[in-house]
């Protein structure tokens, strides 16, 4: 009987490099975590970090006689906001937000719906290019742009005075004529502006939603004896519904911290927005500019919580 030995197997040398790519293929999520990493840690140390650190100095006192701030801690700058000067600021700061987002939704939804219904092709992508395009230029010079349209001679004022709209704007809205430059120094000029900067984040959320409609269902509507009223009512509009919430997100929140437009278009009269840049700007009263950017942060938090509900963040 002869004893046969069998040679070992010769161990292969797996570079490092390559032992680390099959670690990470087998798990992915440790691999997913790498990623995020980083622009967490960014997103944590730089955003929220200097957010904090904003919010935190709201509590700072803020020497009238010395225009210094001084590190001892105070509540005074937070209860400051509900006296009627600063509360009449949220009050119209938040009027505007809610009437730009309900007057954005009811202008994008035909566009959106005949974007996702009615067009393909070249012609959808035309419909994206022009929703789109003003997006492209600087909000500045679409800012002042529109202060040259609703200012005496401008195109607007030539509208409302050869089709006679002075008088109903005067009795509906309470305009003190349209003499002069009136619409470029009114909350209505300043409320055209809003809706026409940030329409374009309300149509592509709605259009997405409705490219989502199952043809199937609008059939099966006229199938049941459906009208076409009655199919829109009770099964296109309660499905859009999250889309609608979607944009109203963006329409609302950015008007929310919006100071240009009220600083360039409107009656005098202060914004949160162009509230916390006087204070931090022109005055230097940190602390009460920190307290002011609280408002928003609560007021969004507030709405986000509303619009989760309606199926705002599946239709992102």
């Amino acid at each position: 009987m002869s004893l046969v030995l069998e040679k070992p197997a010769p161990t292969v040398d797996v570079p490092p490099l390559r032992r680390l790519w099959t670690l990470l293929y087998r798990k992915p999520n440790l691999y997913l975590s790498l990623l995020l990493v980083p622009p967490l840690l960014w997103f944590g140390a730089i955003y929220l970090g200097s957010l904090l650190n904003l919010l935190w100095q709201g509590f700072y006192t803020f020497d009238d006689f010395s225009m210094t701030v001084t590190p001892d801690l105070t509540l005074a700058n937070f209860a400051a906001l509900f006296n009627p000067s600063n509360f009449d600021i949220i009050q119209r700061t938040l009027g505007m937000a809610v009437a730009v987002s309900i007057a954005s939704a009811v202008v994008a939804f035909p566009i959106a719906y005949y974007m996702a219904r009615y067009t393909q092709g070249k012609t959808k992508a035309f419909f994206y290019i022009a929703v789109m395009m003003p997006m492209w230029a600087s909000y500045i010079v679409k800012a002042y742009a529109w202060t040259l349209l609703l200012a005496k001679g401008g195109v607007a004022q030539w509208f409302v005075q050869h089709l006679g709209l002075g008088p109903v704007l005067q009795a509906v809205l309470g305009l003190p004529g349209i003499g002069g430059s009136t619409l470029s120094t009114s909350t209505l000029g300043r409320f055209l502006v809003f809706v026409y900067i940030w329409l374009p984040f309300m149509i592509l959320p709605i259009q997405a939603s409705l490219e989502r409609l199952p043809p199937s269902l609008l059939q099966a509507s006229a199938d049941l004896g459906a009208t076409p009223r009655q199919t829109f009512l009770q099964v296109v509009l309660p499905l859009s519904v999250p889309g609608i919430a979607a944009g109203s997100i963006f329409t609302f929140s950015l008007t929310l911290g919006d100071f240009i437009v009220p600083q360039l278009i409107g009656p005098p009269g202060y914004f949160i927005g162009s509230m916390v840049y006087a204070q931090q700007g022109a005055i230097g009263n940190m602390p009460m500019a920190a307290a002011f950017t609280l408002v928003p942060i609560v007021l969004i938090a507030v709405y986000l919580s509303i619009v989760k509900r309606l199926g705002a963040f599946d239709a992102l």
